[in-house]
């Protein structure tokens, strides 16, 4: 399933390109489906990967010096962590800090911001969590977005074999939104409620769904009848996180701090109960901002490097679709004007599998021309004349397997 959706994530506007239109993580998924806090300060601050500051900051949290990676002294292990946690006796009200603390770490490094170990996180959270009131005060929700876009851009390059990120949270909203996507019925399910996700984590998989393979998922995707467009607007919200709610449709940078990602509401309003106008073209992101990696020597204070993001991110509430576009249509047919927009757009969902070795140079070319297909607007004989190159190039060592679907067209 994983699989299938990444040939249908474009990264430069962070979507889904199905046959109904865009479709995408939003916000407001992050806030259903894991419960987090999204209206509050941006998750950014220094990073320094010194064996002191590391050192330092574990024993701040942790009331001892931390376990860490013997590849990257940055890198603090959960297990360790877990162990801590479970040892505290909780008979003060520091032991019971310290155990929060630890929950929230494992929480951070298993869940929110996993990467491809899934066995450490980064110390640049222990600086967040010293000062136990303001804990709550971060946008966990949007910093954990900003993670899953990222991981789906880097997942959706040629050269990549694994994923990492928030894929819990990527898995609950397919299952939420694309019915014929899920593991199990939903109505077999628990009564949805906040966190969304609690429904789903004790669900028994199906044998006929365990048996699914990549080919049968891009037919469910390809052919699907059903879309959720408002899958949470019966749920009861609990008081605290109206506020949060409030800013869930809004076109703002989300940030943690290396990462910076776009979150492009006006791409997908009819996820948000509003009629679905012509999108406007995608906002960049800097090439040396975008998809940074902390490798070697750090010491970067990340609220100065981003300071101009930031800032957009504290006018957040000037960008909001509600104010724009005050009355919900609940209309989730495509308009005429984005229909239009979209028809003459072929997108081409291909997959290569490799069943020979092949140069390197071949590969990267056939590459860079499948990869301009996928991720551009092209009209039928241009695709059909790049796609017919690319097989030409790699005809002796890869099957192209192509689909031509019309956006708006089923």
């Amino acid at each position: 399933m994983l699989a299938a959706l990444i040939e249908r994530w474009r990264p430069e506007t962070h979507s889904f390109v199905l046959p109904i239109g865009e479709v995408t993580v939003t916000l407001e998924d992050v806030a259903h489906i894991f419960g987090l806090p999204i209206n509050g300060e941006p998750v950014s601050g220094w990073t320094d990967s010194s064996s002191e500051f590391v050192q330092s900051q574990g024993i701040a949290i942790f009331g001892r010096e931390p376990s860490v990676s013997q590849n990257a002294k940055s890198y603090i292990k959960l297990g360790w962590v877990r162990r801590i946690r479970d040892a505290e006796p909780l008979d003060t009200e520091e032991s019971i800090r310290r155990y929060v603390r630890c929950h929230i770490f494992c929480l951070l490094g298993s869940t929110l911001f996993t990467d491809k170990s899934t066995a450490y996180a980064h110390a640049k959270y222990l600086l967040l969590l010293r000062d136990f009131e303001h804990i709550h005060t971060y946008s966990w929700g949007s910093a954990c977005l900003a993670h899953l876009y990222i991981a789906l851009c880097r997942a959706s390059r040629y050269d990549t074999k694994e994923m990492d990120g928030p894929l819990n949270l990527l898995f609950v909203w397919a299952w939420e939104r694309m019915p014929c996507l899920a593991p199990v019925p939903r109505q077999t399910l628990p009564p949805a409620e906040i966190p969304v996700g609690r429904r789903w984590s004790h669900s028994e998989w199906t044998t006929a769904w365990l048996s699914k393979t990549v080919e049968t998922f891009r037919h469910d995707i390809d052919y699907m009848q059903e879309f959720e467009w408002r899958p949470y607007h019966r749920l009861i919200v609990p008081d605290e996180l109206y506020p949060h709610l409030e800013v869930c449709d809004i076109v703002a940078p989300l940030l943690s701090f290396e990462c910076v990602e776009w979150h492009l509401a006006d791409r997908v309003m009819r996820q948000y109960g509003y009629a679905q106008a012509p999108p406007r073209a995608a906002r960049d992101i800097p090439v040396d901002q975008h998809c940074i990696v902390l490798r070697g020597v750090q010491q970067h204070d990340w609220t100065v490097l981003h300071g101009p993001w930031i800032e957009e991110w504290a006018n957040r509430r000037h960008s909001r679709l509600r104010d724009q576009h005050p009355l919900l249509t609940w209309d989730f047919f495509p308009t005429v004007e984005y229909r239009d927009c979209h028809r003459p757009t072929v997108m081409v969902a291909i997959t290569l599998r490799a069943v020979t070795t092949l140069s390197t140079a071949p590969t990267l070319r056939a590459a860079t021309i499948l990869s301009t297909v996928t991720t551009i607007g092209l009209t039928s004989p241009a695709a059909e004349m790049l796609v017919w190159v690319a097989g030409q190039i790699l005809v002796v060592s890869f099957h192209c397997r192509c689909q031509l679907i019309h956006v708006g067209h089923q």
